[in-house]
């Protein structure tokens, strides 16, 4: 009987822990759904989207959804997404999970929650993320980036800033700036989808499993709209 009740114990226990276990994972499955929204409506706006070459000749985007902005007199900002990166043969990888974090001082009061883009033009800003964390306008150069197809010939004049930031709030999209905002790796969250231990070069590389297909449609949108 005792041995029953032990046995029953454990299964029960072994049960809440799969549950757990799946229901954190359902958190980061939603986080990239989400983001697919977003990118998919910021490209499909007319004259409104990141301009494709800028895409093409990007080496990662980061989508960012529903960053949080609150404060009276001190503010903050904060949010978590996703960040896929060019692999060696052009393609996209399976994206990794990151978060951005930063504060702000000044009069202000109220509660904003705004989808954020950020388009790396070169792998020394993933790599610094990788690494550790990068500060925006601190660590890296970063612009409010050009919109629409008349912006494409743009990106190669006077533009030369090493990020390029977008945000969206009530149907706004447009270039913004983003100094002082904090990125580093959601390593958490890339252990839920992809299991323990993983890493982020291991995802951009290709070393993990499979992840589940909503976490790939972040990866095929971003072949889609770069091969336009």
């Amino acid at each position: 009987m005792k041995v029953s009740m032990r046995v029953g114990a454990a299964l029960m226990l072994l049960g809440l822990v799969q549950a757990s276990g799946a229901l954190a994972g359902e958190k980061e499955i939603q986080k990239a759904r989400d983001a697919v929204v977003v990118l998919d409506e910021i490209m499909r706006a007319p004259d409104q989207s990141v301009p494709a070459s800028l895409l093409r000749d990007a080496y990662a985007v980061a989508v960012i959804p529903n960053v949080v902005k609150a404060g009276f007199v001190v503010g903050g900002r904060g949010g978590k997404g996703l960040i896929s990166v060019k692999t060696a043969n052009g393609t996209w990888s399976n994206p990794s999970y990151l978060k951005l974090a930063g504060a702000s001082v000044g009069f202000q009061a109220g509660v904003q929650a705004t989808d954020v883009v950020l388009v790396f033009r070169s792998k020394k800003g993933v790599d610094t993320i990788v690494n550790g964390k990068v500060t925006l306008g601190g660590d890296m150069s970063v612009a409010a980036g050009p919109v629409g197809r008349t912006a494409q010939a743009s990106t190669d004049g006077h533009f030369k800033a090493e990020i390029y930031s977008y945000s969206r709030a009530r149907g706004l999209f447009a270039g913004v700036a983003l100094d002082g905002a904090i990125i580093s790796i959601d390593h958490r969250a890339n252990q839920s989808i992809y299991g323990r231990n993983t890493t982020p070069r291991a995802i951009f590389e290709g070393r993990v499993n499979m992840p589940p297909g909503e976490i790939v449609d972040l990866r095929d949108r971003l072949e889609e709209y770069s091969a336009r």
